[in-house]
């Protein structure tokens, strides 16, 4: 059990000798203002109109009836905040439980491996990873590694998009160019492909068959095209430290036959009518903005179909949450992709759909659109070779995903501290090089510590408490950013603390005490940058 949940049992049990038997939401939060103490909680406001009673009374009296080891003091402020502060021996056991426990520090059960389904990335087979989707492949991926640590069962998903008219787009602008390259004049359609990557493939066909292929159909070159580009999805993945367990494919879906039946199913429903010679969805009754077409008038399939289906046949696997991370041009989709859900009979509350804004590259001061070696769209791999993937994922996770954010390019590449990452990574080669020279201590947990008894010392001991609600609030909050913003405010403790302690004294036991203290720094450290992909270096 944590600190919070300690606190809260204490603020029940209070409250239950104050009369008050219901069920009340105790909320207890770390406060801002560390002159308020380590723990807060406004309960006493709260049950102010139940008791009665001015809040300040309310306070001194749950003050009175709380006493445990793990408070060293408690002070009431108005309008009746109940501020605590720890006591400091609970605290220095917590070193000795990191340094027993060292990356299974912060882990809990609360996931009780419910199955969860997080579906990223997602891009369409048709060209290179570019920012957007690294940005919602670091949410996805750090989402993913933190509700594992929660022991929720994780399955990580891509969802590959090969079928429908961006793949026949695909097929036509890659045998558009082969013919090119056979002295053929063809002309790319308006809607095709015109990327580099488009005339590479042609000139691969090209170098493996020379002109046998002028005749195909659009099908050969469609199959040889995207099997080119996922298996370069996949290597960039990789290469970002981004990989999935299930690689859904939309065509299995046509071809196992559940498109079939998740139209019969919507027919059936008493949700769909006839309009224009098309067949529309009553998404209207779900909240939608209006209702939408499922069977276009010439007999094809919008994209909404396939999707319905595919969710459902995810559904059908037994997930008891589903989360999409979708392109910031996804907010339509919502409500029409839970209704479809709902129609069909599901509850659409399991589904949980993220929305990633806009990433704006920022160098030297202005936007970065282009690359500078394409001309084209900055891709994830042109963004990993200007400032590392360290650096890359670190600055994608630190901004929640629902806001726009700008990627300081400048700042990402600096060595200093200015750059949060460099600052993160500093700590922890510097303990890795005082712990380096320290092979003679003894660095175990200790029976007493004695000397780590300074203001910068608590603030640390706090800190490293925080850890498990950190991560319990990340993953259940779904928001990663708590993690890269923890990591680095203990960065930062730790090199104030650096900054005006010596650790390596004459004194062999105020020697060991720092030492455990610094290396149970390390092991949270390392365990809150591997929840968000980052392997810092451990000399700089």
């Amino acid at each position: 059990m944590n600190i919070k949940d300690n606190l809260k049992d204490l603020l029940k049990k209070a409250i239950t000798n104050l009369g008050v038997d219901e069920d009340i939401d105790i909320i207890v939060e770390i406060p801002k203002n560390k002159t308020h103490g380590d723990y807060a909680t406004n309960i006493a406001m709260v049950l102010s109109k139940k008791l009665k009673d001015n809040p300040m009374n309310i306070a001194e009296k749950l003050k009175n009836l709380l006493n445990d080891e793990l408070i060293e003091t408690i002070t009431i402020m108005p309008p009746g905040f109940i501020n605590f502060n720890l006591n400091k021996d609970y605290l220095f056991k917590n070193i000795n439980t990191i340094l027993e426990e060292k990356n299974n520090y912060g882990k809990t059960n609360i996931g009780n491996n419910t199955k969860i389904n997080i579906e990223y990335v997602s891009a369409n087979p048709t060209g290179t990873l570019h920012v957007g989707h690294a940005r919602g492949a670091t949410y996805g991926d750090s989402l993913s590694r933190i509700l594992s640590f929660l022991n929720y069962d994780v399955t990580r998903e891509y969802y590959i998009n090969d079928a429908g008219n961006q793949m026949n787009n695909l097929g036509i602008s890659i045998k558009v160019r082969y013919l090119n390259i056979c002295n053929i004049k063809a002309k790319l359609p308006e809607d095709g492909y015109h990327g580099q990557e488009i005339i590479d493939i042609a000139n691969k066909i090209y170098e493996q068959y020379g002109e046998q292929k002028q005749n195909e159909d659009v099908a050969f070159f469609k199959k040889y095209g995207l099997e080119i580009l996922l298996k370069k999805i996949k290597q960039d993945l990789d290469t970002y430290r981004v990989n999935f367990d299930v690689w859904s494919s939309e065509q299995s879906i046509y071809d196992k036959g559940l498109v079939d039946i998740t139209i019969n199913k919507l027919k059936n429903s008493g949700k769909c009518y006839i309009a224009e010679n098309a067949l529309w969805l009553k998404t209207t009754d779900f909240g939608d903005e209006k209702d939408r077409v499922l069977i276009k008038s010439d007999g094809t399939y919008t994209y909404l179909l396939p999707d319905i289906a595919y969710h459902s046949d995810k559904l059908e696997r037994g997930y008891n949450l589903l989360i999409d991370v979708l392109g910031a041009d996804h907010h339509g989709y919502i409500k029409r992709i839970h209704a479809g859900i709902d129609i069909l009979g599901y509850d659409s509350s399991i589904l949980d759909i993220k929305i990633l804004q806009m990433v704006r590259l920022i160098k030297d001061n202005e936007e970065l659109k282009l690359s500078k070696r394409t001309g084209k769209t900055v891709t994830l791999n042109d963004l990993i070779e200007e400032v590392g993937i360290n650096a890359t994922r670190y600055f994608f996770v630190s901004k929640a995903l629902d806001t726009q954010m700008d990627f300081n390019l400048d700042i990402a590449t600096k060595e200093n501290n200015d750059n949060p990452i460099y600052y993160i990574e500093y700590a922890n080669a510097r303990i890795s090089q005082v712990l380096k020279h320290a092979k003679k201590y003894q660095i175990n947990k200790l029976d007493k510590y004695t000397y780590l008894n300074n203001e910068n010392t608590y603030n640390i001991l706090n800190k490293l408490y925080e850890f498990k609600d950190t991560v319990i609030n990340a993953g259940v909050k779904r928001l990663p950013h708590l993690i890269a913003n923890y990591v680095y405010e203990l960065a930062t403790l730790f090199h104030s603390y650096y900054a005006k302690e010596k650790i390596i004294t004459d004194n062999v036991e105020e020697t060991e005490e720092k030492l455990a203290l610094i290396k149970a720094i390390k092991i949270v450290l390392n365990t809150s940058l591997d929840l968000i992909g980052i392997i810092p270096r451990e000399e700089m």
